[in-house]
């Protein structure tokens, strides 16, 4: 009998990927299931970026090996985008690096920096990727704990008093997943004096900036945050692009080149037509995001009736792709989340897979139509 190895015991399989075997069964028994637990963009990409890729498919280089670190042109586009949205210069040959999916620079940078028995500081709650490929790595997961009565921020005095000699990483992610909290510039500022104070490297996860957000911010945008930090950032919401797996991590030359060694061994570089829809993509300019966010606005606003429905209670100014409403008092989110889902066939997300400071709280995405979304209130009434 051959053994898995031992780092698979300290990691599950993901929620959802086991739960959506249970969301399938009930829609193929015939159940009309509205599901608001995914955040799968529906929205299709600007029609310039479809064209880029089919044209692309005629271009002499199109079906070779691409370069590991993608073409000149989606680097300095990645280079100009943040520039033109976060006034944030990079050099487009060594700060830049395209990554299929910024999921895949959780495990790369991962990989570049952490040894066995290296301590990283998990946000509760937070986005469960951090914790698992920290444990595949076999570093050691540490939560820290994210409070609404915080804003859903770090409490660096409690930090502070925790023995960080071992902590050699701190994933964040702002706009925060998944409650929507958003970011400002002196929260940035205290999560690089504190890296730089502990020497450890900061990843801030940058997803959500452009979603329901009417002031974007990078971590990069804070004086010397090169020094100790790194950013990730994706196509997959801003763009809906998300099932072509475009992303970036952005930082200094010396901790590109480190996740570079990782990269460069894992795959054969970005399919070309890929990186030239890409290329398009980060051209798009202030209407197009404001085209998505009326979508996205109109959705939201039917997200909170329904979640008034269940008694829920929300923060209205959150932004990103969800809702993150709090239950009434006592009620466990997974039982709610299971009693829905066979009572009104409406599948949400449970709080608690994000970490046990998610118990009580649910997750609502957008990427729901909002004829679907009227169909879930109508089953309330």
């Amino acid at each position: 009998m051959i053994q898995t190895a031992k780092r698979l015991e300290s990691v599950q399989e993901y929620y959802f990927s086991r739960k959506l075997k249970e969301v399938r069964q009930l829609i193929s028994e015939g159940k009309p299931i509205i599901n608001m637990g995914i955040g799968n963009p529906d929205l299709a990409p600007h029609s310039s970026v479809i064209e880029a890729i089919q044209n692309a498919m005629f271009d002499d280089k199109a079906h070779e090996y691409q370069s590991y670190q993608g073409l000149p042109e989606l680097r300095q586009g990645f280079v100009n985008f943040y520039k033109n949205q976060f006034n944030v210069d990079l050099d487009f040959n060594s700060e830049i690096l395209p990554l299929m999916g910024s999921k895949e620079g959780i495990m790369h940078i991962s990989l570049a920096f952490l040894n066995k028995g290296d301590e990283v500081l998990i946000p509760n709650p937070g986005y469960p990727t951090y914790a698992s490929v920290t444990e595949l790595v076999q570093a050691k997961a540490m939560n820290y704990d994210l409070k609404e009565d915080n804003n859903w921020q770090p409490d660096f005095e409690i930090l502070e008093q925790q023995n960080l000699s071992k902590v050699k990483l701190m994933w964040v992610s702002y706009p925060h997943m998944p409650t929507g909290a958003n970011t400002t510039l002196e929260l940035y500022q205290k999560l690089i004096d504190f890296g730089k104070k502990h020497h450890i490297l900061i990843v801030n996860d940058n997803p959500y900036s452009f979603v329901l957000n009417d002031n974007p911010l990078s971590i990069l945008q804070v004086d010397g945050a090169k020094d100790i930090a790194l950013e990730l950032n994706s196509l997959s919401k801003t763009f809906n692009m998300a099932g072509w797996r475009v992303g970036m991590v952005s930082g200094n030359a010396t901790f590109i080149d480190a996740v570079l060694k990782v990269k460069s061994n894992m795959d054969s570089g970005m399919f070309y037509g890929i990186q030239k829809g890409a290329v398009e993509a980060l051209k798009l300019e202030k209407d197009w995001f404001e085209s998505q966010n009326e979508i996205y606005t109109k959705r939201r606003n039917l997200i909170f009736q329904l979640a008034e429905k269940l008694e829920c209670t929300f923060n209205k100014n959150s932004v990103g792709l969800f809702v993150w409403a709090k239950l009434p008092i006592g009620i466990p989110s997974e039982q709610f989340i299971d009693t829905l889902l066979y009572e009104k066939h409406i599948f949400l997300t449970p709080g608690t897979i994000f970490g046990s400071n998610g118990e009580g709280y649910i997750r609502f995405s957008l990427c729901v139509k909002e004829e679907n979304i009227v169909e879930a209130i109508k089953r309330f009434q």
